[in-house]
């Protein structure tokens, strides 16, 4: 059992190439606030080296929009450090220009399509409340 849990709350109205994508870009997200995260690389019997992975699970939820709001702003009160992603960041197509889009909106305003965080598992699990696992 581990003491942190890491999960994932996509907005459940979108279409799966945008959840998939939202999943890979807020999951490099906390590797790179928790890069003790990854393990060890993999080799196959073979010999073939494969890139290390996440030692934990993660745990993918779904909820709408004004669930997805709640849970922006309970990470907020709480002070813990989220990957987040808003709608507005789909028309861009480079980093700087997500960044830029980003930044024009404030938690009130922000269409949220995903949010992933790392923390205590039982923290986890109230900010998260609300969401579902992700069909």
């Amino acid at each position: 059992m581990f003491d942190m849990k890491f999960a994932i709350v996509l907005r459940e109205d979108l279409p799966v190439w945008q959840k998939l994508n939202v999943t890979a870009f807020l999951t490099s997200g906390i590797v790179a606030q928790f890069p003790d995260i990854i393990g060890e690389p993999y080799r196959d019997r073979a010999g073939n080296l494969y890139n290390p992975l996440s030692i934990q699970p993660v745990i993918v939820l779904s909820a709408d929009q004004a669930t997805l709001g709640t849970i922006h702003r309970r990470t907020l009160e709480r002070g813990v450090t989220t990957s987040l992603y808003v709608e507005e960041m789909f028309s861009t197509g480079f980093d700087a220009a997500n960044r830029a889009v980003f930044a024009e909106f404030a938690p009130e305003d922000a269409k949220v399509v995903g949010i992933a965080l790392r923390a205590d598992r039982k923290l986890v699990d109230k900010i998260t409340k609300g969401a579902r696992m992700h069909a």
